[in-house]
């Protein structure tokens, strides 16, 4: 049995996830066009902040939360006709995420190129 790397995982996620950055990123919210979701853990949150108007669902729940089936599906917590535009810390646990929920069945999905890093540097407000 060979055992994929992380590093290969995400590799081949970004293969078939579409990738934007945080200027697209922030055109796509200003424009109210998408669920801007933050996947980091709450510990990252209280460390580093959070974007402005963005929404935490953490990496370990979001399939659950984003499943109507599921007994953790949070009603009205995101629009689903809305782009979900993921990001993590870097950009790797949201490519990974990213295709997690293109799998599912999302078709209007995107995560952010460099994750909370990039954003720092962006047009974003962290609060």
């Amino acid at each position: 049995m060979t055992i994929k790397s992380a590093q290969t995982l995400v590799a081949e996620a970004l293969k078939e996830i579409k990738t934007i950055n945080t200027d697209e990123a922030f055109k796509i919210v200003e424009d109210n066009n998408c669920n801007l979701i933050d996947i980091r853990d709450v510990r990252e949150l209280e460390k580093e902040g959070r974007v402005e108007n963005s929404h935490h669902v953490p990496r370990g729940m979001l399939e659950f939360w984003l499943d109507p089936n599921s007994p953790y599906f949070q009603q009205g917590k995101l629009d689903r006709n809305k782009e979900m535009v993921l990001f993590c810390a870097g950009g790797m646990r949201s490519a990974l995420a990213a295709k997690s929920l293109k799998d599912m069945g999302f078709e209007k999905v995107s995560h952010i190129d460099g994750g909370f890093g990039a954003i720092k540097q962006s047009k974003f407000k962290i609060v």
